[in-house]
């Protein structure tokens, strides 16, 4: 992320607001983002905590997938079980490349009849690729909605912010519910979030954002947060960040994300394969690759970054730190790193090397911070 300093950048509905609060902007995926508000990356990770933060997550891409034919064409394209997908539920899934690489992570709702597909802002355009290289039939049809903006609200106070706007209490972790007298266009809301905390993912039209924004930020619970908070609240629920800790070229199995690889896609389920990359993929369930994603609790205060080797004690490489930032909740460093298997399952010492000076690492279990879903 940058600084801003072309006007070629794209800006969310939500843009004025931000500007108004005070944000401090930067580039992100070709988007005018803030990064951070008046409080500080600090105060605003625990206020989402303790409190509500809202998030603008309206630069991320919302494609629309209906038809007759919806359900058979994404599933040939996702590790998902869509078929098994209740009306108005949502599932984490993965579009594979034919290496058995991820291009990107996908939130998949079904409501009705029709598959609403969430997707990472700096991938929409290897999302879309994707499908254009395997174009659906004429029985489904593929759109892009970039007249919808998409609001996060999360934390513990979430529930009843929202309530007094939305009917939400009834809602359990990834239900999804439409709300058309909302607002003008409707709402479609799901109960879900990046941060590890109770909340809500709020789809709504464009026009209709800036005032259902401020609806929100008049609640004294609620304040706006940015990328860089929302970055540690992911890294503490042990969420991986794409093009860090998972990429096009990492499989689901080295990344500790198997479990998004449905069982009803595996080896002995009902569709098993069938999706890119399945054949080596569904191989690793039984020989599992040399690396593997790990959380690590490294030694002291220093909180240690995205890129630094980590070793033995003999100074041998075993891998790499994927994610790493101080914890705000629990007021030590923490990390992601991708590692040699065999050194995880034998239990070596592991060490960072941070700037020539070796810092011991303990590992330890996802997520650093235990996660609060409304199950």
């Amino acid at each position: 992320m940058d600084t801003p300093n072309t006007a070629a950048l794209r800006r969310t509905p939500l843009h004025p607001l931000h500007l108004a609060a005070g944000a401090k902007m930067v580039t992100f995926a070709g988007w005018d983002m803030p990064i951070q508000y008046v409080p500080g990356i600090l105060q605003e990770h625990l206020h989402t905590r303790t409190h509500a933060g809202l998030f603008d997550v309206s630069h991320m891409g919302q494609i629309e997938v209906s038809g007759p034919g919806a359900c058979a064409w994404l599933e040939s394209l996702t590790t998902a079980d869509l078929v098994a997908l209740p009306d108005g539920r949502q599932t984490y899934a993965l579009l594979t490349n034919d290496a058995g690489g991820i291009i990107d992570d996908l939130m998949i709702q079904k409501v009705g009849p029709v598959f609403h597909v969430v997707c990472n802002a700096a991938r929409l355009a290897q999302v879309q690729a994707q499908f254009a290289a395997h174009p659906p039939g004429a029985d489904c049809s593929v759109t892009l909605h970039e007249d919808r903006a998409l609001l996060a609200l999360q934390g513990p106070q979430a529930e009843a912010v929202l309530q007094p706007l939305a009917d939400v209490a009834g809602l359990r972790f990834l239900d999804v519910r439409e709300y058309p007298d909302a607002v003008a266009g409707g709402l479609r809301l799901s109960r879900s979030g990046y941060t590890g905390e109770d909340g809500f993912e709020i789809s709504l039209p464009a026009a209709a954002a800036p005032a259902f924004a401020a609806r929100l930020l008049e609640h004294p619970q609620v304040r706006w947060i940015g990328l860089g908070a929302r970055d540690t609240l992911r890294l503490e629920a042990g969420m991986c960040l794409y093009g860090n800790d998972i990429d096009d070229g990492t499989t689901p199995v080295s990344a500790s994300i198997g479990w998004a690889v449905a069982p009803a896609r595996r080896h002995g389920g009902p569709r098993a394969g069938g999706f890119p990359g399945a054949d080596i993929i569904l191989a690793e369930f039984a020989a599992p690759p040399a690396k593997v994603r790990v959380a690590l609790l490294p030694d002291g205060r220093a909180p240690q970054r995205a890129g630094a080797r980590i070793v033995d004690a003999e100074g041998r490489e075993l891998g790499v730190i994927t994610s790493g930032n101080h914890s705000p909740t629990l007021g030590r460093p923490i990390a992601m790193a991708s590692i040699a298997r065999a050194a995880k399952d034998a239990g070596t010492p592991l060490f960072i090397d941070s700037r020539g000076q070796k810092v011991a690492a303990a590992l330890t279990a996802f997520p650093f911070v235990p996660n609060r879903y409304r199950r």
